[in-house]
C-alpha cells in the first residue's frame, strides 16, 4: 500500500511537532512538509502537491478557510485536483463549519478528538470520503431542519424539500424528484452517523426500506456515498 503524503499547516510549533510525530509513527502516512502560516502553506501546497493537507483554521496571516478557498481556485485553474483539504480546528460554530465546506474543504476535524481518529480521518479524506467530525453533527442537523419549509402539521400532502445551488446538470433531477420528508429524516440520521440498522430501529421501518431510501437519496443528490450526500446537502440550499 502506498504511503499517504501529508503536509501540516499549523502555526503553533508544539502542536505541529506533536502532529508530525504522531502521524509519522503510522506506517501508511508520511509528512512531507510543514508550514507555520498560510502564505508559506499555500506555496507548499502548490509545489509539494500532497495527498492530504491538514490545515489549522486559525492561521495568523490568513485563516485556513481563505487559504482553502485560494488553493481550490488554484486547483480549478491548473487541473491539479488530487490534494484534499482537512480543516483542523477547535471551532464548531455554524459560521465556521459552513464557511469551511463552502470554501471547498473536504473534511472538518476537531482538535480535541484523538490522534487515532485523525489518522482515520486522513485516510478517509484521501479515499475521497469527506470526514465530518461527530462534534459538528448537531450543526449540520440544525441547519438542515431550518431548510424545511413551514407547512401545516395537519396537511396530508407529503412534504418535500428542494435542493438549490447544486451543479446545473443536477437541478432537473432534484426538481423532478425532490427529497421527501422521510428521505430528509433518513439523511439527518446518516449525518448523525447512524447505520442502516439503527435508522430502521429509530424510524420503525425495515432495513430493506432504509436501503431503498438511502439509494434514492444518493441518486437525488448525485452522491457516490453517504458521507458525500451529507456534505452535498450542507453545501446546498437545503441548509442555507
Amino acid at each position: 500500500m502506498n504511503e499517504i503524503s501529508i503536509i501540516l499547516i499549523e502555526d503553533h510549533d508544539l502542536t505541529r511537532m506533536g502532529l508530525r510525530a504522531a502521524l509519522q509513527s503510522h506506517s501508511a502516512l508520511k509528512v512531507i512538509g510543514e508550514a507555520a502560516n498560510a502564505t508559506q502553506g499555500l506555496k507548499l501546497l502548490e509545489t509539494a502537491k500532497p495527498d492530504v493537507a491538514v490545515v489549522d483554521i486559525g492561521l495568523p496571516d490568513m485563516d485556513g478557510i481563505e487559504l482553502t478557498r485560494k488553493f481550490k481556485r488554484h486547483q480549478a485553474e491548473t487541473g491539479q485536483t488530487t490534494t484534499k483539504i482537512l480543516i483542523l480546528t477547535m471551532d464548531h460554530t455554524e459560521d465556521a463549519v459552513l464557511a469551511a465546506f463552502a470554501a471547498g474543504a473536504d473534511s472538518y476535524y476537531m482538535k480535541e478528538t484523538s490522534i487515532s481518529k485523525l489518522t482515520e480521518a486522513i485516510q478517509a479524506t484521501h479515499g475521497g470520503n469527506s470526514w465530518i467530525d461527530p462534534a459538528i453533527a448537531n450543526v449540520v442537523l440544525r441547519k438542515m431542519r431550518q431548510g424545511i419549509p413551514g407547512e401545516s402539521q395537519n396537511s396530508d400532502k407529503p412534504k418535500t424539500v428542494k435542493i438549490e445551488a447544486l451543479a446545473s446538470e443536477y437541478e432537473q433531477v432534484l426538481e423532478t424528484y425532490p427529497l421527501t420528508q422521510r428521505e430528509l429524516e433518513i439523511l439527518e440520521l446518516i449525518v448523525a452517523g447512524c447505520s442502516n440498522g439503527q435508522i430502521a430501529e429509530k424510524l420503525y421501518i425495515t432495513v430493506g426500506t432504509v436501503k431503498t431510501h438511502v439509494r434514492n437519496i444518493l441518486n437525488k443528490l448525485c452522491a457516490d456515498d453517504r458521507t458525500q450526500a451529507a456534505v452535498r446537502a450542507l453545501r446546498s440550499g437545503l441548509v442555507a
